[in-house]
């Protein structure tokens, strides 16, 4: 996984489209920014994702942040190494920290994320 590749929701989820399924994960930058991760709470196979509304939550020691569906569609598989131990997301946010894969029911809304360049960019600015 190269996350070069994928697109960004300005809420740090990110997306790899495989066919007509999509890899949603959390970015470095947003795991990074809430440091211990205590557990997350994700959604089931079989439910559907609004692009832009919540499907779940990461607590820290800092916070509770919800997490945003970058696109909509169905979940056909929910990363339970995550769910059993939320430090594999510390640790490698990209490949095996994935959190969901879903059916892609709009193409067209992964178009509308931000490419590498473009988050690469807002993280920069926000940070400042």
């Amino acid at each position: 996984m190269d996350p070069k590749t994928f697109r960004y929701a300005a809420s740090h989820e990110w997306v790899s489209v495989e066919g007509d399924t999509a890899v949603v994960g959390l970015s470095k930058f947003a795991v990074d920014q809430l440091t211990d991760l205590l557990t997350i709470d994700l959604p089931k196979a079989g439910d559907k994702l609004t692009a832009g509304k919540t499907f779940g939550e990461v607590e820290s020691v800092k916070s509770v942040n919800d997490l945003y569906a970058p696109i909509g569609g169905e979940v056909v598989e929910v990363n339970q190494a995550v769910v059993d131990d939320v430090q594999v997301l510390s640790e490698d946010p990209y490949a095996k920290g994935w959190l969901l894969k879903i059916k892609v029911a709009d193409p067209s809304e992964v178009e509308k994320l931000m490419d590498h360049a473009a988050y690469e960019k807002k993280v920069a600015e926000d940070d400042h």
